[in-house]
């Protein structure tokens, strides 16, 4: 009867959040993603509750997004390095826990010690024991110390900060400190089904408090679970990040449109064009899986597209051709722009990474430009700010294609500081990179 005491079942549930945060962070540091990490946990354990989800995921996103730090102060608390993985990434959670949450210090560092039992790593318990203790005595110090390496202050890859601090002398430091905070929670209104101020009443009748922020925009005021979203599942908004809600409005859509969205899925930016006008739209993405998603989104929001499989440079594996009025081309790119949303990004990519996806770039640019109508336009769209996959991507395709031109973006060509096309990450939004490309 003891065994079974919700006391103790809690207890167990603590220390199994924390074992399996662990071993979702030493995963990623050995190379997977965090998405193929947590997906895998979730089909190992179908029943989980909703809150232990949370608690799991919460950890390691946390742990990831401060990773640099952590690691600083590890390294300082440690004689020598850990060579078991399981264990270094236990310490790390242990640390993320004491310095990041409201967890009970004492509570952390115990079940800690269990989980190192739970791991068959009883030999650490003491080792574990001493080091978050330690830290616990020494925080104050031991955080000032990690403060002045920059991968502890920014915590971020050395080579990411240089390379941001050469291309915004002036802005690196937000757009990394941004990196760390908890992403807003952005819904675009579909305005078929709703009216922006009706969906503003809707929330507060639940109990949310969101705020306008553009014509079909609304940024909640604390993040809620997506199902606690009013209408969400009725098709009357959709999740979808401020910046990104960008997109489709630059195309200047109208009715009766030919328009292919080339990398669509999952299908935010997809059905927001269909959302704005009454177009033909072909939504083209080369992974089935993927599409599986923008078909399920279509149907969500009661809208319809021509979906197809394959390769946005290869056109002739699925073009017919007939020729486009407006392409969307948001490409695949490093994805630093969304970082706070996939903090994992900021260990797997490395420098060599953003030479080839700008390669990959310049090869779905050079073939959708083939199957773009004269007069017609293109829009380029990455999530990333490095400008080898934005601005000087754009530029040499110019040189490449004389029969195309840069067309000004108003809307977001305001601040001096920034490369036109280019917002990068703040507290409102993530970072993105637009241009729009006219074909004479």
């Amino acid at each position: 009867a003891r065994n079974s005491s919700p006391e103790r079942a809690s207890e167990e549930t603590v220390v199994e959040v924390q074992r399996l945060a662990a071993g979702i962070v030493a995963g990623v540091l050995a190379g997977r993603s965090l998405d193929a990490e947590l997906a895998d946990v979730w089909r190992r354990r179908p029943q989980s509750a909703a809150a232990e989800r949370g608690a799991i995921q919460d950890l390691a996103y946390g742990t990831l997004r401060f990773r640099g730090w952590l690691e600083t102060v590890l390294e300082a608390l440690l004689k020598k390095p850990v060579r078991d993985a399981r264990l270094h990434a236990l310490l790390l959670v242990g640390l993320y826990q004491l310095e990041h949450t409201r967890a009970a210090p004492h509570a952390v560092v115990d079940h800690a010690v269990r989980t190192c039992e739970s791991l068959g790593l009883a030999f650490a318990k003491g080792l574990t024991n001493a080091v978050l203790r330690n830290f616990l005595r020494n925080r104050t110090s031991l955080g000032a110390r990690a403060r002045r390496a920059e991968t502890a202050r920014f915590s971020h890859p050395q080579w990411w900060i240089d390379k941001l601090r050469s291309q915004y002398p002036t802005l690196y430091a937000s757009a990394l400190d941004a990196d760390n905070l908890h992403p807003p929670l952005a819904l675009r209104v579909n305005r078929r089904r709703i009216a922006t101020g009706a969906y503003l009443d809707l929330l507060a009748d639940h109990g949310i408090r969101g705020e306008r922020a553009g014509e079909c925009a609304v940024v909640l005021a604390s993040p809620v679970p997506a199902h606690r979203i009013p209408g969400l599942a009725e098709g009357l908004v959709s999740v979808q990040d401020l910046a990104a809600q960008v997109a489709a409005p630059l195309l200047e859509l109208s009715d009766g449109q030919r328009v292919l969205d080339a990398c669509a899925a999952p299908g935010g930016k997809a059905t927001h064009v269909l959302e704005l006008a009454d177009v033909d739209l072909v939504a083209l993405d080369n992974d089935d899986a993927r599409l599986d998603r923008l078909r399920a989104n279509l149907a969500r929001l009661g809208l319809k597209a021509e979906v197809r499989c394959g390769d946005a440079a290869r056109p002739e594996s699925w073009w017919n051709g007939r020729t486009f009025d407006r392409i969307l081309a948001d490409v695949p790119c490093s994805a630093s722009g969304v970082a706070r949303r996939h903090p994992d990004i900021k260990w797997l990519r490395r420098p060599r990474d953003i030479e080839q996806f700008a390669q990959r770039q310049s090869r779905i640019l050079d073939a959708l430009w083939q199957v773009l109508g004269r007069g017609g336009k293109l829009l380029y769209v990455t999530c990333s700010v490095f400008q080898e996959e934005n601005g000087e991507q754009v530029a040499h395709f110019v040189e490449r294609h004389p029969d195309a031109t840069r067309l000004i973006l108003p809307a977001l060509d305001a601040d001096p500081q920034l490369p036109a096309g280019q917002l990068l990450q703040n507290p409102r939004h993530d970072g993105f990179f637009y241009a729009l490309l006219q074909k004479a």
